[in-house]
């Protein structure tokens, strides 16, 4: 995260005008840059007890424990002057997400300018406090289609008053700097895969069959894997994965071995 003091005044500006409308506090956000902004970044770092890497050695050891995946391009986004084309499961997962919906929305790629970055490669004049060193943000070009960026600020600001990321637009250079929250983020994932609204809640009957007790299978974890892709290849929800192996976090390693709760097919 890059901020320069004098261009984010300007962003506040700007932002300020197209928020003063809302009454929400919490609905009341902009993609302007804040201390208190960074004070949740990082807060959220510590509850996920996040490593802040510090050199390249230690993205390759994190890489080959399973903590960090590869990002790789897809005909939806793609990858520009990415050093380290790493990140925390669930932000590939939110990158893979966004740039189907981004590109079916405005006939464009998605561009992903930097993922994790070590403390030893940070540009001088990012913030001592960025939580790229952690693998949990994201920075996104900034398009020169106006539509395209009316239509992902508008999915960032939405996002971030769903409480699953932090979101800042940049002027220099210009790019959209993203923290997400891991965790909230994958369970935000399972109530849309499920349909778990409170619209859809709503429409459903008092009474529901009763689903049959889940088989627990026991499942080593494998080089690469993570908690998104494992509940992906069983069927099951990240929430009910953690739940199962009382995990506080989306942390696993080669050889540890999960409960996995697997429901019989009807």
């Amino acid at each position: 995260m890059i901020v320069p003091s004098r261009l984010r005044l300007a962003v506040c500006a700007g932002a300020a005008l197209a928020t003063f409308a809302w009454s929400d506090p919490v609905a009341a956000q902009s993609l302007c840059g804040s201390a208190a902004s960074l004070d949740r970044q990082n807060s959220q770092a510590r509850i996920h007890d996040f490593t802040y890497i510090d050199t390249p050695g230690q993205v390759r050891r994190f890489v080959d424990a399973g903590y960090l995946v590869p990002v790789r391009a897809n005909r939806d986004f793609e990858l520009h002057a990415v050093s380290f084309p790493y990140a925390r499961p669930e932000a590939e997962l939110f990158i893979r997400r966004l740039a189907a919906q981004y590109r079916a929305a405005c006939g464009e790629k998605l561009v992903v300018t930097s993922l994790t970055r070590p403390q030893n490669r940070q540009p001088r004049n990012a913030s001592d406090r960025s939580v790229h060193p952690t693998g949990m943000a994201i920075d996104l070009r900034y398009s020169g289609d106006r539509n395209c960026r009316s239509w992902l600020e508008g999915v960032l600001l939405s996002l971030e008053r769903t409480g699953v990321l932090e979101a800042t637009r940049e002027r220099y250079p210009a790019h959209y700097h993203i923290a997400l929250y891991p965790r909230p983020y994958a369970s935000y994932v399972d109530r849309m895969a499920s349909g778990d609204s409170p619209s859809t809640r709503r429409a459903q009957p008092a009474q529901r069959v009763a689903e049959a007790a889940p088989t627990i299978q026991r499942y080593e974890v494998r080089r690469g894997d993570s908690l998104w892709t494992i509940a992906r290849k069983h069927g099951v929800s990240i929430s009910e994965l953690r739940a199962s192996n009382d995990l506080r976090s989306s942390r696993i390693h080669p050889g540890q071995m999960l409960r996995v709760p697997v429901r019989a097919q009807r």
